[in-house]
């Protein structure tokens, strides 16, 4: 018996939250020395009298050496449900967590496309609407995520798998005081990570993610805060002005105190605690957290 259809059906009655593995027996890429340590793809699905079929691909912070699971994972889903939106906290290959040495790229780009390919391919089951797909990522999280919003293709048609098949292009972007650039103004150590000590400069162009906006971007929302230490806001800032020169839908929300790593904020006094509000408004202007 097929166990697929009895996993869907469990999901949509708002059991827990279920874990896939993100690829079959082979990871493009570089991998983990240990072969139980794969990418994975968290479901959680909003309650169904709620959902509206938006859904959403999180990619928490870390430095590309490991991942905030909790406050920019678990959290950020519970958020979401809460607002009818359906939640999958993406494991990409990170150094830490993942055992593989640096640079990790191409691995965390090809983890983040395959899993919006996968909510696509498998869109009906989770009750999605596949043109309402959308990515979130926090620090080298919202570096992955801009990168899924700057690097993306329509799918290979004649592909065999069915996952292949669709389009990796996010629908819209949510980025969360992210690392944007590998020029000045990056963060050391996600840079490292990524793609090594001393990169190649087509690298360092390639996941300079404020060049590699174009008119096909999707809409995105960022938040940052001045007082930000660790990621300067200048990586928002660029990608704001990267969106705007090229016509795409962008709103950065920008507080002066916070410092980094703060995930909705909700626990914090600052003005930045209604950071979560200005998003929640964005996505109702946007038609996403409707039937």
């Amino acid at each position: 018996m097929n166990a697929l259809p009895l996993l869907v059906c469990t999901l949509l009655l708002g059991a827990e939250p279920t874990t896939i593995n993100l690829w079959g027996e082979k990871i493009p890429g570089p991998v983990s020395s240990d072969p139980k340590n794969v990418p994975t793809l968290t479901i959680q699905l909003a309650e169904k009298d709620k959902a509206s079929g938006t859904a959403v691909v999180i990619c928490p912070g870390g430095g590309y050496s490991g991942r905030a699971t909790n406050h920019e994972g678990k959290q950020i889903a519970e958020w979401l449900n809460e607002r009818g939106v359906h939640a999958f906290i993406l494991k990409y290959r990170t150094v830490g967590e993942s055992q593989i040495p640096a640079p990790l790229q191409p691995g965390p780009m090809l983890d983040v496309q395959r899993a919006i390919r996968t909510v696509r391919a498998r869109a009906k089951d989770y009750g999605v609407d596949p043109s309402r797909i959308g990515v979130w990522g926090f620090s080298a999280g919202g570096h992955l995520a801009s990168t899924a919003a700057t690097h993306f293709d329509a799918g290979q048609p004649a592909a065999n798998d069915s996952i292949d098949k669709m389009s990796c292009r996010p629908d819209f972007a949510i980025l969360a005081y992210p690392v944007i650039t590998m020029g000045a103004k990056t963060h050391g150590g996600s840079k490292t990570n990524l793609i090594g000590k001393q990169p190649d400069e087509e690298l360092v162009e390639f996941y300079s993610n404020e060049k590699q906006v174009t008119a096909k971007t999707p809409p995105t929302f960022l938040f940052h805060t001045v007082q930000d230490k660790a990621v300067p806001i200048e990586n928002s800032r660029m990608f704001q002005a990267a969106c705007e020169k090229a016509g795409v839908p962008v709103e950065l929300v920008e507080y002066e105190e916070g410092q980094h790593g703060v995930g909705l904020g909700l626990n914090t006094n600052l003005p930045l605690a209604g950071w979560s509000v200005k998003l929640d408004e964005w996505l109702r202007k946007r038609g996403l957290l409707e039937r």
